[in-house]
């Protein structure tokens, strides 16, 4: 049984991650929500976590911090957190790694929260183009050379994971792919467990400013569906 260390299901995006990957594989874990708090919740979180961050992974007697060390992790002691193909899991690990260091932007711009509809201010759309370029591009290769229809081929893995949170982004902030790319989120949103973490999100008592602020810098609130 693993210990899994997370924050609200609203906000944040990094502890999806491993959550989805443990529900969908159907390994069983604890979960512990530990609520963002109003300023820097590091000496809360440190309680838990070396880095003071979630998600945070405790198992045997270990603590595993980093959503993609996390992966890594149950990778080697379970079957299907990577595509068992090594074309396709090479492929699978080298997204996973983009997505983990890259679009910053996107990050900035559309950070996660589940409980609302934002139209972006046009300057920022523009902002994040080239981001949403690369994001479709990305999505769209691995969708063609694996055939789907998760991004590494017919089953989910961890690189899924690491782009669900993409796919709320895009359902909160009204983001356009090409068909292809939309598609393919539309599939993830409608994973059994991920609907189980939307619906939690929306359920879910706590607000934190700072988060709701920063969603609506770059945007004009549609819906609050909490």
């Amino acid at each position: 049984m693993y210990d899994l260390h997370i924050a609200n299901k609203n906000y944040s995006s990094w502890s999806l991650r491993p959550w989805l990957l443990l529900r969908q594989l159907g390994l069983p874990f604890s979960e512990h929500m530990h609520p963002f708090g109003p300023g820097s919740n590091w000496q809360s979180f440190r309680t838990v976590s070396p880095t003071g961050k979630v998600p945070c992974l405790h198992a045997d007697g270990e603590v595993v911090w980093d959503s993609l060390a996390i992966a890594e992790y149950l990778a080697e002691r379970h079957p299907g957190v990577w595509p068992a193909d090594a074309a396709a899991r090479t492929w699978a690990r080298c997204a996973s790694a983009e997505m983990h260091s890259g679009f910053a932007t996107l990050r900035v711009v559309c950070s996660m929260n589940c409980g609302v509809r934002i139209q972006l201010h046009e300057a920022e759309r523009a902002r994040i183009q080239a981001d949403l370029n690369r994001l479709d591009e990305l999505w769209c290769d691995g969708l063609a050379r694996f055939g789907g229809p998760f991004l590494a081929g017919p089953d989910f893995t961890a690189v899924d994971a690491f782009f669900a949170p993409v796919a709320f982004r895009i359902q909160t902030y009204g983001l356009i792919l090409s068909s292809q790319a939309m598609a393919y989120a539309d599939h993830l949103l409608g994973l059994p467990a991920t609907r189980q973490w939307n619906e939690e999100a929306l359920k879910e008592p706590w607000r934190e400013q700072e988060h709701e602020d920063w969603s609506l810098k770059h945007g004009r609130l549609l819906a609050d569906l909490r």
